[in-house]
């Protein structure tokens, strides 16, 4: 399968996910469908941002059915609001998101979601309308928006020389991703929608989630009160949990974002720690496998097998397998897949000529330190087969520094940079960054997971995870597919535990292979010394990039001789910096400039 996405035979594009059901949405409103009206770009194109139709424009609505009779009176108006910019073109299904109130009664007054999606404006029209439609209980619209999805997110790749992952089209793709752990299982869908937007709009491309979830994920419900499987079979999924999921899914991939899926966590297979309990077998790992395959063939996502447990003999070994082979069986080999292994570890320590096991994913741990954990990345990044290596569990910020707050406190921002820029320039294709309140999705009433500080909603504005963006404008303002790391660059001091230095003061370097460009990440403010003749050109452009604000500030234009020596604007702190070197020739933009 890998050689298979080194070479893209199929360059279409992804659809968005299934439609759910509209002959349910039928028969649960009261609905007859009419005619189709198919919309496109051209009838939302001049749509203003908001506006609304009434109620009684809505077409046949049926008040003698079983539902009762209209909850709203004709005229009252349901407001519409696009969710991406109306000038953008469509041709992609109509989503409408209805959000009603439940009251009273044995429910008791509480808001309750429903979705669907169609291109038949007709369809849309009347399901809406059923929304208002009355009955015991009273379903009564709150609020109500469309929206048309963009295109399909493009399916993703090997790139060809094994080391980074692409688009289709060849375009880089920069794996930038956050850990939301329980996004399907513990937020509803306002607040999934609220996390989604602010991790699109700090710049992530991939959101890690599990569907079987760690935190007693089969018999704790989702807010809607729905387990994920019938009786804990997994050849029994309950479709309304699904939906949920589904939803997310198609939310996350209508912000561009990709979804780095979980089919379950590890417990679930290897119960060694944690709630489990086992339910895998071979048999129904591969059944499970399929169905999800076949469910998702079209959405934007990543497979990720494991989750969080160590594979210590041939019977959970061959439960991974099967899976994994269930997934490709159901979704074709439209996915990438990966594996999230326990601390420690990486993939390829458990499957390295896995043909299923398209990249590399390491969990090299929640401590401060390169030496013994982020340095393990170049050595998966040496490991053969060659394969695109990331680190998929680094430091959260807010975590408990090595498990240990009593003794070492919990991290910082600057604590999750550091691993960022380690392992990216030791030749990762990729970074996940975590925040240990949002991967658990902790709020108050509910049990805390290891003293998390704060609120899941609180924490997603912490300066770390808005920092993340900063390395991938960086890599992607320079030369991207050619990259190699390569620490030579820099000039070993007298003392090598000063310059390139151990533990949290370790610099790293990387450049392209055509020697246009070197960066070099200075964790601390130490002078150090650079070997210029890894750049090519006469003469070398050298800049500050400030890891923390993604500024760039030119230092000035040097001959391309012999070494030099930089001491980073903040002299003695413990502020870090990324020393840009550029072939002056080249005329490069500023480091960071987005394209």
């Amino acid at each position: 399968m890998l050689g298979m996405k080194n070479h893209p035979r199929n360059r279409d594009r992804h659809s968005i996910p299934p439609p759910l059901a509209l002959a349910m949405l039928a028969v649960v409103w009261g609905i007859r469908t009419g005619s189709a009206q198919t919309v496109t770009g051209s009838d939302l194109g001049n749509s203003p941002p908001t506006f609304g139709l009434s109620v009684q424009d809505w077409g046949a609505r049926q008040s003698s059915s079983s539902l009762g009779t209209n909850a709203l009176p004709p005229g009252e108006t349901a407001r519409f609001t696009p969710f991406v910019q109306p000038q953008q073109p469509y041709h992609r299904p109509l989503e409408v998101d209805v959000t009603h109130r439940v009251t009273p009664g044995a429910l008791g007054d509480r808001w309750k979601p429903a979705v669907f999606r169609t291109a038949d404006m007709s369809l849309a029209r009347q399901a809406v309308s059923g929304a208002a439609a009355g009955g015991e209980p009273t379903l009564k619209p709150r609020s109500a928006r469309w929206f048309a999805a963009p295109a399909p997110l493009p399916r993703l790749y090997v790139s060809a020389n094994h080391r980074f992952l692409v688009a289709a089209d060849g375009a880089p793709f920069f794996y930038l991703a956050d850990t939301a752990w329980e996004l399907f299982h513990r937020l509803n869908r306002a607040d999934a929608a609220r996390y989604l937007e602010d991790r699109a709009q700090k710049g992530f491309t991939v959101i890690q989630a599990v569907v079987l979830a760690e935190l007693d994920g089969l018999n704790d419900p989702n807010p809607y009160g729905q387990r994920p499987l019938i009786g804990n079979d997994p050849t029994r999924p309950n479709e309304a949990y699904f939906e949920q999921v589904d939803w997310v899914v198609a939310r996350a991939n209508a912000l561009g974002l990709y979804l780095g899926m979980l089919p379950t966590w590890g417990d679930k297979w290897n119960k060694k720690w944690g709630v489990g309990p086992e339910v895998f077998t071979p048999q129904n790992a591969a059944a499970y496998g399929a169905w999800l395959g076949r469910r998702y063939k079209d959405a934007g996502l990543i497979w990720i097998l494991g989750g969080d447990r160590p594979v210590e003999n041939d019977r959970q070994r061959t439960i991974l397998e099967a899976m994994a082979r269930g997934l490709r069986a159901g979704d074709a080999g439209a996915h990438l897949m990966t594996l999230h292994p326990t601390g420690g570890s990486g993939s390829g320590q458990y499957f390295p000529d896995a043909d299923w096991l398209d990249f590399n994913m390491r969990q090299n741990g929640h401590a401060a330190e390169l030496t013994g954990h982020y340095d393990q990345t170049r050595m998966d990044y040496d490991r053969t087969p060659v394969k695109p290596v990331l680190d998929g569990e680094p430091l959260y910020e807010d975590h408990p520094l090595s498990f240990d707050a009593d003794r070492l406190g919990h991290s910082i921002a600057a604590d999750v940079r550091r691993p960022l820029y380690w392992d990216l320039f030791s030749g990762a294709c990729g970074h996940t960054y975590g925040n240990h309140a949002v991967w658990q999705m902790w709020a108050p009433g509910r049990t805390p997971i290891n003293h998390p500080l704060m609120p899941w909603f609180e924490a997603i504005h912490q300066p770390g995870a808005a920092q993340m963006q900063f390395a991938r404008w960086l890599l992607e303002s320079r030369p991207y597919l050619n990259r190699v790391p390569d620490d030579s660059v820099i000039v070993t001091d007298r003392v090598p535990t000063a310059v390139p230095g151990a533990g949290r003061y370790r610099f790293v370097a990387t450049r392209d292979a055509a020697g246009s460009y070197a960066l070099v990440y200075a964790p601390v403010g130490r002078r150090f010394r650079v070997h210029l003749d890894k750049i090519t050109g006469a003469q070398v452009k050298a800049w500050w990039f400030n890891p923390r604000s993604g500024q760039a500030t030119v230092i000035g234009v040097f001959p391309n001789t012999g070494q030099r020596e930089f001491v980073p604007p903040n002299d003695g702190e413990m502020l870090d910096w990324v020393l840009v070197l550029d072939d002056a020739s080249k005329h490069y933009s500023p480091p960071g400039n987005r394209r």
